[in-house]
């Protein structure tokens, strides 16, 4: 009843759209309109790369689904997934300033949806893909990003797998692990899970150490029904393991991107010393964080939810990426830049001097690195700087970056003051 009144309560819904520039006067709307408008639009029509001088483009995002694989409710379809779209909007605004329009589009057809959002491209400086269904989003995305100018980023694969990165580097680093050496297992193989994966390995994990299961089993060469990105993590034909208990036997990490309830006491047991849980199913994770913590004194864990230390959420991602990403123009966000937000989330973990405010937020008397504190908190205002600064540098490193940022120091002061702007902390 609270959620339903919060969005029908009057203007409906979540977003609205504001002027940013005077609008009282007849002058004021000469300009905003014809005639003035005529000006910008003669000087973009000579050179594009104004647009970002005299539009909102290179502030806005566009989020854009089919509703194909909406939260945990599945394909309701597009308009049902208005909500969640309007959402991710009010995340972009408050956490980055970033501004968005929600595109829902009733179009299953990955070509058609690739040539529809194509299109639509002069309209943003990025677009954000969400609850597109597997395997079609990754089709969806790969291609998008071969044919257009602006990031492109489905936050549904790559956003869990760096904010996840960033627990598994401090997790691995605090149990004494070696990330070449380690065995992971996957309970789910979906997108976010296949990303993930892929995403671990560009970490320094050994392909062949990441175990994948899904509803039938553990994905292995000659086991039927599996589409090629499932076939990419494949275990040999010959493997002895072929269930989600035998995975769990030795293993150091285990990832949870299924459903809740699925693993039990006795298969963490069977874990190797000082293992490592990411439990992400949401809302209920795959194993309780008091049940895990019972079976094993020595975990470190992770999971979606507040209510536990170390959750793993995708908005210490997206926003900051794309903030990271717009303020130099980058033309995609590559391998490199999510590397570089990984690593500046677990930095930041580390940094120490969380925040008061967050202390208070979260009515804890201190916040230090170990075992209950992996990753920072959604809500730390220093994830602006760290992590767009990073992603911003990566850019430019890599050579992506349209308009290079000459002066990060200079960057990092400006972020720090939209942090204040954005109210994310009453101090820094």
């Amino acid at each position: 009843e609270d959620a339903l009144a919060y969005h029908s309560t009057e203007p409906k819904g979540k977003i609205g759209i504001v002027t940013t520039k005077p609008t009282q006067t007849q002058k004021d709307l000469s300009l905003a309109y014809t005639p003035g408008v005529a000006e910008p639009c003669r000087e973009i029509a000579k050179d594009a790369s104004k647009a970002y001088e005299y539009t909102a483009r290179g502030n806005l995002v566009g989020v854009l689904t089919n509703g194909t694989a909406v939260l945990g409710l599945g394909d309701i379809g597009p308009l049902a997934g208005k909500p969640v779209m309007e959402g991710k909007g009010v995340l972009f605004k408050r956490f980055a300033g970033i501004d968005v329009f929600d595109i829902e589009i009733d179009e299953k057809d990955p070509n058609k949806f690739i040539d529809i959002c194509k299109a639509m491209e002069p309209t943003f400086g990025g677009v954000n893909l969400e609850d597109i269904k597997a395997p079609e989003c990754f089709e969806i995305e790969t291609k998008l990003k071969e044919i257009c100018a602006i990031p492109i980023f489905h936050d549904d694969q790559h956003g869990t797998a760096i904010i996840s990165g960033a627990a598994l580097l401090n997790a691995c680093e605090l149990q004494k692990k070696k990330l070449d050496q380690i065995k992971i297992i996957f309970s789910g193989a979906g997108a976010a899970a296949i990303s993930c994966a892929r995403h671990y390995v560009q970490l320094g994990v050994c392909k062949e150490n990441i175990i994948l299961v899904d509803s039938r089993g553990v994905i292995y060469d000659g086991r039927s029904g599996i589409n090629g990105y499932k076939r990419e993590f494949s275990q040999p034909a010959n493997t002895k393991i072929r269930t989600l208990a035998d995975a769990f036997i030795d293993a150091d990490v285990f990832v949870g991107l299924s459903v809740g309830g699925l693993v039990s006491q006795q298969m963490l047991k069977s874990m190797a010393p000082r293992p490592i849980v990411l439990a992400m199913a949401n809302p209920d994770p795959e194993i309780s964080y008091p049940d895990a913590i019972a079976a094993r004194d020595d975990i470190i864990m992770a999971t979606g939810r507040s209510d536990f230390p170390n959750q793993v959420n995708n908005v210490l991602g997206f926003p900051f990426i794309f903030r990271g990403a717009l303020d130099c123009r980058a033309s995609c966000i590559n391998d490199a830049m999510k590397i570089a937000a990984t690593m500046a989330l677990a930095e930041l973990a580390k940094a120490g001097n969380v925040p008061q405010a967050i202390l208070n937020a979260y009515d804890l008397p201190s916040l230090d690195y170990g075992p209950d504190y992996i990753i920072p908190k959604p809500m730390d205002p220093r994830v602006l700087i760290y992590e767009s600064v990073a992603v911003a540098k990566a850019a430019m490193d890599t050579g992506v970056a349209q308009q290079p940022i000459n002066d990060l120091a200079a960057y990092a002061t400006r972020l720090e003051r939209l942090a204040y702007s954005l109210g994310t902390s009453s101090s820094l």
